[in-house]
């Protein structure tokens, strides 16, 4: 028993741990992309610093997550066992969150490297652009999302719950409207990429969406 305690205890210290590293790391990067990078870049580029904003916005965003993103392994380690749906939900969320702020910060650090050391201007730094601010905006959505929850008690899992007990006692399956036989009806978009739970994957950012919504909650991309 207290071997175990110990090791949850471990497990979630260490995350938070290595979470405050990195965000004094992302800070000591910040600073050097001010002051030194961005004018090295503007002047490779033969770009105006003011066009070149969306680098630090982008290392702005991951100091921010990284806070974020500490302070969530305490309220999970203080989140009560018993209550599995909303660790479920929770380590969901986080996950999600997590996975987002990886794939940002190593966009923001190592792709950002082939520009600083080019000898000149490259097409390639464009769609570097667009890939950055776009995993700015997914990142920061995700992590809106993720706060938006815990500030609310993860309150989502039992609407839910209501959700489903609802739709058990009203029967299961329904005729659709002017059609034969039994089955569901679609609400908007294809069926493509729709799983075995009904969510469907968004092709841009990977967001489980819930099938009856056309445009991706996380980063509002149009489904396909």
């Amino acid at each position: 028993m207290a071997k175990n305690s110990l090791e949850r205890y471990t497990h979630y210290y260490e995350r938070w741990a290595s979470n405050q590293l990195s965000r004094q790391k992302a800070l000591a990067d910040l600073h050097q992309m001010r002051t030194v990078h961005m004018e090295k870049l503007s002047d490779i580029q033969r770009e105006p610093e003011s066009q070149l904003k969306f680098i630090t916005d982008a290392w702005q965003q991951i100091v921010e997550c990284r806070r974020v993103l500490k302070w969530t392994y305490a309220y999970g380690y203080y989140l009560p066992e018993h209550e599995q749906a909303k660790r479920q939900f929770f380590e969901y969320l986080q996950g999600e969150a997590e996975s987002g702020l990886e794939r940002l910060h190593q966009c923001a650090e190592k792709e950002l490297q082939q520009f600083l050391s080019a000898d000149g201007p490259s097409k390639e730094f464009i769609d570097f652009h667009t890939k950055l601010a776009g995993l700015t905006g997914v990142t920061k959505n995700y992590f809106e999302n993720l706060v938006s929850a815990l500030e609310n008690g993860l309150s989502d899992v039992d609407s839910q719950a209501a959700c489903s007990g609802s739709s058990s006692k009203n029967g299961g399956s329904s005729k659709a409207k002017g059609g034969k036989g039994k089955g569901t009806s679609r609400v908007g978009g294809s069926s493509k990429n729709v799983d075995s739970t009904g969510m469907w994957t968004c092709e841009y950012c990977t967001y489980a969406n819930s099938k009856h919504s056309t445009t991706c909650h996380m980063c509002h991309h149009q489904r396909r």
